[in-house]
């Protein structure tokens, strides 16, 4: 029985991802590096310090992390501030469900604390969430299980309870390393045949996690197309 849902939340609840692709390449390119969709898909959900090595490993030591990241996150906080933030469909109607029928509900994010409750805060869905286990909140990132073992203690239930939904693989890496149900719901990228196996599901969208969850969907369903 499913008594807990955990929530990513870049490129899962927030249309957000698209943004942290195009400006992590712009912040890139201004300081000279050559950063692509594909060195941008490859970080996603990463927590830093193994952002940071992919990255260095890929462009060299030279490649200032932090500085560009903060570039990067300039560049993001402009465009939101100009054009609001955009939620995935489906959210409203599958926190509203969660609620109603007396789930638990946690986010985990590799997003840090101020900003998750911000973005949360400015979409309207802050309220509905019972705990938070935030970037910032934990020793080891995605793809490290810390963050899923953490939310699931925040909820007082046992992974096996938990679903976990998530829109990238380093995100499905942790959630099924910590043992809870895996649900991808794509975004910039469909799973891999490295995730496949570590799914319980995949679900074009938020509102098809409903059926789900109802026993109306079989889970091992595994391509989103």
């Amino acid at each position: 029985m499913i008594r807990g849902v955990i929530f990513d939340m870049d490129g899962l609840m927030l249309d957000t991802e698209k943004l942290l692709a195009r400006y992590w390449m712009q912040a890139a390119h201004e300081a000279g590096f050559p950063m692509t969709l594909g060195d941008v898909l490859g970080i996603r959900s990463l927590a830093a310090v193994y952002a940071k090595e992919r990255l260095q490993a890929r462009f060299g030591p030279d490649f200032d992390y932090e500085a560009i990241r903060q570039r990067r996150r300039e560049l993001t906080a402009a465009h939101l501030q100009e054009n609001g933030i955009e939620k995935k469909p489906g959210l409203d109607a599958l926190l509203s469900y969660l609620k109603a029928s007396g789930r638990r509900i946690a986010a985990a994010t590799a997003t840090d604390r101020e900003r998750t409750h911000d973005y949360l805060g400015q979409v309207g869905v802050l309220d509905y969430f019972d705990a938070f286990v935030c970037g910032d909140m934990v020793t080891r990132g995605k793809p490290d299980p810390e963050i899923y073992r953490t939310a699931c203690a925040a909820l007082s239930l046992p992974a096996e309870e938990c679903m976990a939904l998530e829109d990238s693989p380093n995100g499905i890496r942790s959630a099924a390393a910590a043992g809870c149900r895996a649900v991808m719901v794509p975004d910039l990228t469909q799973p891999d045949d490295t995730i496949k196996p570590l799914l319980y599901a995949c679900v074009p969208t938020l509102q098809d996690v409903i059926p789900l969850l109802e026993g109306e969907m079989p889970h091992g369903k595994t391509e989103c197309i």
